[in-house]
């Protein structure tokens, strides 16, 4: 009896196995295909160049991970890991997120990564998945821009047809839009008019590479008609989901001979030491105010219009920019400021003296305007743990004095929105990227930094 009871078991164990449906995870698995999260608890200084950071558009594009190295530890499921695309995300969605933790008093924003649609951040499930658990806003850090959106073949067509307006298309931001839609993620418009990253074509005769400039009220209709059909598609196709528009970029400059003079505001002539701002050479510095000026035009009214700028923390730039904003302010076209904030580890100072951020911040707050940090970058030399530490104290010095300057705290500073340039170092779509400064690492795990950030309301709300 004993062996037909072995052999019983033998058997019904093979029957088991053979049973045993063993299936690779597929690429589009969502979160709840992939584990059961019952367990999972709920709660450098800065320079000219927007692409500041590694991922710039010219950087070599790496492939997602396989879906064959999609793993879930089989032998124990119970653990309530959450792995996806390869990545063990479960860290980084539990506990407080971010969002929740600064819902009295802003926004928690991270920046939209990548060059092209194939490399955009929102192409990976395990990225999408910590944003939508961590913020409640995004930005995209190219793919809204001029250059993304004016179509140069149908341009000409147009053109030559009788139609003067410039063409546009929207096929680059359209799955951030819709991520956006579907999650209840609202997103800052990144940028209607600056003077990188749009087409010399733009501002020529028949919109031809060779084309000579057009004059000013030819360049001012092309200026009007595109803002027009950009903000009416925008709110159209998909109403409330963009709160701001960074409207002007960066057109406040200070370093000699790349500015005029006579407007006060020191608009931007040149950049990259020898282009032309070629806003200002066609327009004059009058592009500043009619960009503002037909953005108010066609943006809805709950739709806040800001001008961004970087170094807002040195002393005469500081200076400058708020020159234009009261100026655009009397004129009611400006809703707030936007505060690029790229730093390192040493520089610029945190909490005062010249070319600090903690006087600027306390300047345009006297404007009375929102405030917006709009593309937060903090810089490491390296990825030791000595600089990730230094980083993190850094990353919590400045929060500290956000969280203390802010409205909520009854200060004067109606700081509106806060956002991280990117969610991760090592940009998993990119073969070489030697960013520092994200709140996650290569393997999307939290840094010091992302608990260092944290930290400062959860100690506050414990005093």
């Amino acid at each position: 009896m004993k062996i037909k009871g072995l052999i019983c078991i033998v058997l019904f164990s093979m029957m088991l196995i053979s049973c045993k449906k063993v299936e690779g995870p597929q690429e589009s698995q969502m979160l709840d295909e992939v584990v059961d999260t019952s367990d999972i608890v709920d709660n450098n200084t800065p320079n000219d160049s927007e692409n500041k950071d590694n991922n710039s558009d010219n950087e070599a594009v790496n492939e997602e991970p396989d879906a064959q190295d999609e793993i879930i530890d089989d032998e124990e499921p119970s653990k309530g890991k959450v792995i996806i695309d390869g990545y063990d995300i479960t860290a980084s969605i539990s506990g407080t997120p971010l969002k929740k933790a600064y819902e009295d008093y802003f926004m928690m924003g991270v920046g939209l990564n990548g060059s092209s649609i194939d490399n955009a951040t929102v192409r990976s499930d395990a990225m999408s998945e910590i944003i939508k658990y961590h913020f409640n806003s995004v930005t995209y850090s190219n793919l809204m821009k001029p250059s993304y959106f004016l179509d140069e073949k149908a341009s000409v067509e147009n053109y030559n047809n009788g139609n003067i307006n410039p063409a546009v298309n929207f096929d680059t931001a359209i799955e951030g839009l819709e991520f956006c839609k579907e999650n209840d993620i609202k997103m800052r418009g990144h940028v209607l008019v600056w003077h990188n990253q749009v087409p010399e074509w733009f501002f020529n005769e028949g919109y031809q590479r060779d084309g000579e400039l057009v004059d000013k009220e030819t360049m001012l209709f092309r200026l009007e008609s595109y803002i027009e059909q950009v903000l009416t598609f925008m709110q159209e196709e998909y109403p409330g989901v963009i709160y701001a528009w960074d409207v002007v970029n960066e057109a406040v400059e200070n370093s000699a001979g790349a500015y005029e003079t006579e407007s006060g505001f020191n608009i931007r002539t040149k950049f990259d030491g020898t282009r032309d701002n070629l806003w200002y050479k066609v327009i004059g510095v009058d592009y500043v105010e009619k960009s503002f000026e037909y953005a108010r035009k066609y943006a809805d009214k709950d739709v806040k219009l800001f001008y961004n700028d970087y170094n807002t923390f040195q002393t005469v730039k500081t200076s400058k920019i708020f020159a234009l904003a009261s100026y655009l302010k009397e004129k009611g076209l400006i809703d707030g400021i936007g505060m690029q904030g790229y730093m390192n580890l040493s520089y610029p100072g945190i909490a005062g003296g010249n070319d600090s951020f903690m006087t600027a911040l306390s300047k345009f707050a006297d404007l009375d305007l929102e405030i917006h940090l709009t593309e937060l970058s903090i810089s490491a030399p390296d990825k030791s743990e000595e600089s990730m530490e230094k980083q993190a104290q850094r990353y919590e010095s400045l929060f500290q004095i956000l969280v203390g300057l802010d409205t909520a705290s009854g200060k004067n500073a109606n700081i509106t929105s806060v956002t991280v340039f990117g969610l991760m170092d090592d940009y998993l779509f990119y073969t070489n990227d030697e960013t520092t400064s994200r709140l996650f690492d290569g393997k999307l795990q939290p840094k010091p930094s992302f608990y260092s950030i944290l930290s400062v309301v959860e100690d506050k709300k414990n005093k």
